[in-house]
């Protein structure tokens, strides 16, 4: 898939190790309970790789057009942890922090959505995020997904004294 700026395609080899650098950034982790190891970054491309095995659609990594670097990801993941709002497709992005402020994050996820709603004839999709990601609730916000307060939650993943407990969760419908 491709947007004006970018590509958004399976996983490569070389991917993995950006993904891990990125991955060990406090900056760039700072909304996650940890930063990753280059092991624990690698089963990650390894998962995102099994779920488009499975659904044939999932987390895109993303390559600027112009350049061919690898900044991230950006698609649909299939959440099924114990909340009341699950199981769901959502849709969610991480980028490499050279990339932040570009836009980049909106515009993969536009056509993320797009492919949801068009190809994969999802009806809806959710995003969460800790309650203090500003960054991304604009994001969402601008995806044109909606939040109410009284689904926000307490990540059942996440300690009880975790500054990132409390979560925020934003829909978006298909727009018939």
């Amino acid at each position: 898939m491709e947007t004006e700026r970018l590509i958004m395609r399976r996983w490569r080899d070389e991917d993995r190790e950006p993904f891990a650098a990125m991955n060990a950034d406090p900056e760039v982790m700072e909304h996650f309970p940890a930063t990753l190891t280059r092991s624990q970054s690698d089963t990650m491309v390894d998962k995102i790789e099994q779920a488009f095995d499975e659904y044939g659609y999932g987390l895109w990594a993303l390559e600027v057009r112009e350049s061919g670097r690898f900044i991230g990801f950006a698609g649909l993941i299939w959440q099924t942890f114990d909340a009341p709002f699950l199981p769901a497709w959502e849709i969610g992005w991480r980028l490499a922090r050279p990339a932040w402020g570009h836009g980049y994050a909106t515009e993969a996820a536009r056509r993320a959505v797009e492919y949801a709603f068009t190809e994969a004839g999802l009806d809806g999709l959710i995003s969460m995020t800790a309650e203090r990601n500003l960054r991304s609730r604009a994001v969402m916000e601008r995806l044109g997904m909606t939040r109410d307060p009284a689904e926000d939650f307490d990540h059942p993943r996440l300690p009880k004294d975790s500054p990132l407990l409390r979560h925020v969760l934003y829909r978006l419908g298909r727009t018939r």
